[in-house]
């Protein structure tokens, strides 16, 4: 599933094309793809209306119009891209028609993408956690809100309620990197390890922004490019491979539920 670098890859590629143009028409080729608006919905509130930004809010792309905001979310496999005429893809689940003539066009293999339709985004605002690239994710914060909870680090990570946008790539490197044991209890990991975590989280984040991020994505549609990050990765998807730091073979198994990678040396469980 793309994480957060993947998807601010997404939103960096079509912010520029995307900012003052106006929708027309939505071709609606999977109708699930709509999650809680109908295709009749945008034509009344969306077409011709004036799109004031794209950002990034966890792993939603959100273009805003105003307050109310169109919210698309990837999930698996979904691409989010341009094209300067109608296409007959198969997989394609939903084109929306720009008034300068090109088609924005959400393509997803398995179809487990989704747009939502919101009057603000107080509703995203409010069931997401903090923005790991924020300035009020600090080290303190996360010392505070780790300590007073006892919660499988882990999991504790993943929960976008919490943090928003981390996803299972960047959890597994990123304890790593702060020597943090995936199954340790987050009122259990020392301060300093805490403060690794924190740097290690923005750095890992924008250096696979700047990298394209890991996922395989396909944006050759708009520049010929793919992620790069995956040659940094250090620990996830290594599994039977020696650790870069004390040669230990790197280890697999599931926690909380997903395929986790870790070093049984350098990540040693706390109790």
């Amino acid at each position: 599933m793309p994480e957060l670098p993947e998807v601010e890859t997404v939103v960096l590629s079509i912010r520029d094309q995307l900012v003052g143009q106006n929708f027309i028409n939505i071709n609606v080729h999977w109708p699930k793809v709509l999650f809680n608006f109908s295709k009749q919905d945008f034509l009344d509130n969306l077409v011709r209306r004036n799109i004031t930004n794209v950002h990034r809010r966890a792993k939603f792309i959100v273009l805003s119009f105003d307050k109310d905001i169109l919210a698309i979310h990837l999930r698996m496999t979904g691409k989010l891209y341009f094209a300067d005429s109608k296409t007959n893809e198969k997989h394609i689940s939903a084109s929306m028609e720009l008034d300068n003539g090109q088609q924005l066009v959400f393509e997803d293999i398995r179809k487990f993408g989704r747009f939502y339709y919101y009057t603000s985004q107080d509703f995203l605002d409010k069931k997401l956690g903090i923005e790991p690239l924020g300035d009020s994710f600090t080290a303190e914060w996360l010392i505070e809100n780790l300590r007073c909870k006892k919660r499988m680090i882990k999991a504790l990570l993943l929960d976008q309620r919490i943090i928003a946008g981390l996803g299972n790539i960047y959890v597994d490197e990123c304890l790593w990197q702060s020597g943090i044991h995936p199954e340790t209890r987050s009122n259990k990991i020392q301060k300093k390890n805490i403060r690794f975590l924190c740097e290690s989280i923005k750095n890992t984040l924008q250096s696979s922004i700047t990298a394209r991020g890991t996922t395989v994505v396909n944006f050759s549609f708009l520049n010929g490019k793919t992620g790069k990050f995956s040659n940094q990765l250090q620990v996830f998807g290594k599994d039977g491979q020696p650790c870069v730091i004390c040669t230990t073979e790197i280890k697999k198994k599931r926690v909380a539920g997903r395929g986790t990678h870790f070093c049984p040396r350098c990540q040693k469980r706390q109790y």
